[in-house]
């Protein structure tokens, strides 16, 4: 699915990395020596946005010294606290890339394989964005943390269609142009990346899933697993909401409306004919509320221009 976009920045390129850096001090440079060293050997024109999100420690010093060893960098310094989506959503502006690229600084991703995601838009038009799908899960509260994230996948492929095999990797190569119209729906925070994956899939825009190696993280986690559990969760359902919303609401309307009539039908008329109680009035009456809502929604998403 092709969309208008805003012309890319003078002097387009052919990738641009976002990489959101917070408290990164012990390795960020180490990373930046492995995603520069990956995309000058593979001899794409690129450049590095090296986003510091206000760190508390020498992560911005240190960037601020390695521009001169890599001058494809530009470092971008925030003064508040935005999140790893803030950082990504005003990279993606500025980009120059007609390819972005979005990563984590953390050790965690094999970003020596950049060059190959990017190298899957360039010869297969028909996709537009690249995941690096992790074969395992090696962050914190790890017991917790898988079961979570397959209900959630599970939830958001039931809500596609489509099978997901990595919701939130935040390694992913895409489109420059089909990204635009989306990135005003990229909450602050790490949610971020199951917004773009849903953004895309939504609106019928390929998604290749490449599996990838997934490293235990230097340095300390920043996720919070209730919180941001709770978060992605809501992100689903709100971005299937502003796609489609009869997926999320008329499955409850039909269901509410359902158990009333077959309660009234079954139960309550061969008891008290003519009479029926509360309860069952109640759900019917819900049951065609919240389905006059799924479809007031429905007519909205498709009256908007989302161009």
């Amino acid at each position: 699915m092709s969309r208008p976009s805003a012309p890319a920045p003078d002097g387009a390129l052919d990738v641009t990395v976002v990489l959101p850096c917070y408290n990164e001090q012990d390795h960020v440079v180490a990373e930046l020596e492995r995603i520069t060293g990956a995309l000058d050997a593979s001899g794409l024109t690129y450049e590095l946005l090296a986003i510091d999100d206000a760190s508390t420690d020498k992560t911005l010093v240190l960037l601020e010294e390695a521009q001169v060893r890599f001058p494809r960098m530009q470092v971008v310094a925030f003064r508040r606290n935005g999140g790893s989506g803030t950082a990504r959503r005003i990279g993606t502006q500025r980009a120059r890339g007609d390819v972005v690229v979005w990563t984590d600084a953390d050790m965690t991703y094999p970003n020596e394989r950049i060059p190959e995601l990017v190298q899957v838009l360039r010869e297969d038009p028909t996709y537009d964005q690249v995941v690096g799908a992790r074969l395992t899960e090696e962050g914190t509260h790890k017991v917790l943390r898988v079961p979570a994230k397959w209900v959630v996948r599970k939830i958001a492929e039931r809500l596609t269609n489509t099978r997901i095999p990595d919701l939130n990797s935040g390694l992913r190569a895409f489109r420059r142009e089909v990204a635009l119209p989306y990135l005003r729906l990229l909450p602050p925070g790490f949610s971020c990346v199951t917004t773009i994956t849903l953004s895309f899939l939504s609106n019928q825009h390929d998604i290749k899933y490449v599996p990838i190696a997934y490293a235990k993280r230097s340095g300390t986690s920043k996720f919070h697993f209730v919180k941001d559990a709770y978060r992605y969760v809501l992100q689903v359902l709100r971005m299937v909401m502003y796609f489609n919303p009869l997926k999320v609401l008329m499955p409850v309307a039909l269901g509410l409306l359902g158990l009333g009539l077959v309660k009234g039908v079954v139960w309550d008329f061969p008891r008290h004919p003519f009479y029926f109680p509360v309860n069952t009035v109640l759900l019917v009456l819900c049951g065609l509320i919240i389905g006059s809502m799924a479809l007031l929604a429905d007519l909205i998403v498709r009256s908007r221009n989302d161009s």
